[in-house]
């Protein structure tokens, strides 16, 4: 199973870098009608701020997210929730890697549990790999997980990071771009979701 330095597995730095849940219906609040009496007058209750991000279809692959604003450098966006559980509970859970590659497990704190985000996860599941990322996953004394924006993000734009996915045993090329494609479409893309060998 492979796993990224935080999905099954993203990259860290000092910070502790590591590298999108359906979003359900917003119930309508009922409307409000003006007050009655003498010399009241209706007070428009504030507008709510417009949500930072919306869950689509993708053109890099399946569900992706989306700003649904402008988001600024360094914003935290979204939290990457899931179950907490041990890496040997997720190859029970999960014993044959899907072909192409794919997870809803984020490798936390010394490596032996990740976030399973599969059934209780955030919309931060649906945010797809790409080779030049905009966004950035990062872990806190506790060993929770953020999504950042690494630099000013346009209202529209798709939601990535480097998933940077690390293997324990050899995987051949050809098998890199065949079981672990990347579909991120940047000029420099590396054609797969695997990191950089350090």
């Amino acid at each position: 199973m492979a796993r990224e330095s935080g999905i099954i597995a993203p990259a860290m730095s000092t910070k502790k870098s590591v590298g999108g849940v359906r979003k359900s219906p917003q119930s309508k609040s009922p409307s409000r009608k003006p007050a009655k009496g003498k010399g009241s007058a209706a007070k428009a209750s504030p507008a709510k701020p417009k949500q930072l991000f919306a869950v689509r279809k993708s053109a890099i692959h399946g569900r992706g997210v989306f700003a649904a604003r402008g988001i600024r450098k360094g914003a935290t966006i979204v939290e990457y929730k899931g179950e907490r559980i041990t890496w040997e509970e997720a190859e029970r859970r999960y014993p044959v890697d899907p072909v192409p590659y794919h997870t809803f497990l984020f490798e936390i704190g010394d490596g032996s549990e990740c976030l399973d985000a599969q059934n209780r996860g955030s919309a931060a599941k649906w945010i797809n790999h790409s080779c030049k990322p905009n966004c950035e996953a990062e872990e806190d004394e506790d060993e929770r997980v953020f999504i950042k924006a690494r630099r000013a993000i346009e209202a529209g734009e798709e939601l990535t990071y480097d998933y940077n996915l690390t293997f324990h045993e050899r995987i051949s090329e050809k098998n890199k771009k065949l079981r672990y494609p990347c579909w991120c479409g940047a000029k420099n893309c590396r054609g797969t979701m695997l990191g950089r060998k350090k």
